[in-house]
């Protein structure tokens, strides 16, 4: 890509924010002034819908979400699902029995309703999500698999990410998409197709604008198929390996507002 971009797509965690969670100043008025310039922004994360108010509420204005890992895009303005791509009850249905003969111990949640709520197994540790009102235990076996679920997340207890990972991925080829972006072993699984590519891909054929004309940025493997489709995908410096070995530069780390000095420097809105 030698032109200025046309869309800019960022993951959240681990690469817009720094790692007390907190939108810089720096990176949040360097948004600001692409979007006022006329160009679209858009966060591109694992993170559910209900995760994003806390990023909104340290911009200018809340910008558009490919949430869940491309399953879910979303319109903050109107406060609308505008696609939902969920593992069909059938499917999960069928990952689930797969990985729990795979996998002893495994445990599971499910995002639910385009990722406004949770349900979880009772013993399914909950690391980050405290939310009664949208997140509780099952009450019964089945109601883990009677609604169509944008993501299943499974924990084995203390695991190598990569590792388990790979073996969710090999046991359920074929039927659904598995990644991570975690290092506590916590896998993140989506129906067969749905990456953070594809869900970006959707979003930006409604505006017209081709991948080539893209940057993107990310640090984790579930940002691995964003970076490869866009015609610039940048990993900031702290990225795991994946990302590292196939993003066409590297910018500072998260930490360093690693996003916005790249932004800054192609788009001179420093």
């Amino acid at each position: 890509m030698g032109e200025t971009p046309r869309l800019v797509a960022t993951d959240i965690d681990g690469t817009l924010i720094r790692d007390d969670h907190t939108v810089s100043a720096r990176t949040a008025g360097v948004l600001a002034r692409l979007v006022a310039q006329g160009t679209p922004v858009v966060l591109v994360t694992g993170r559910p819908v209900r995760w994003l108010k806390m990023v909104y509420e340290q911009l200018a204005e809340p910008l558009p979400a490919v949430c869940a890992n491309g399953a879910v895009v979303y319109d903050p303005v109107r406060d609308e699902v505008l696609r939902a791509d969920p593992l069909a009850p059938q499917h999960l249905a069928e990952v689930a029995e797969r990985l729990r003969a795979e996998v002893p111990g495994i445990s599971f949640a499910v995002e639910i309703l385009d990722s406004r709520e949770m349900r979880h197994e009772t013993h399914y540790p909950l690391r980050w999500d405290a939310d009664v009102d949208v997140i509780r235990p099952i009450a019964t076996p089945e109601e883990l698999l009677s609604l169509p679920a944008v993501k299943l997340l499974a924990r084995a207890g203390e695991q190598d990410p990569d590792a388990f990972a790979a073996l969710i991925a090999t046991a359920v080829a074929g039927l659904a998409e598995a990644t991570h972006s975690s290092s506590s072993g916590l896998v993140e699984i989506s129906a067969a197709g749905v990456t953070k590519a594809a869900g970006l891909d959707w979003y930006c054929d409604r505006l017209g604008i081709a991948a080539a004309d893209v940057v993107a940025f990310g640090d984790m493997p579930n940002d691995v198929p964003m970076l490869t489709w866009a015609g610039r995908g940048v990993a900031v410096a702290n990225a795991h390996r994946a990302v590292l070995a196939v993003a066409d530069e590297v910018t500072s780390a998260n930490s360093e507002d690693g996003v916005a000095a790249y932004l800054e420097k192609i788009f001179g809105v420093g």
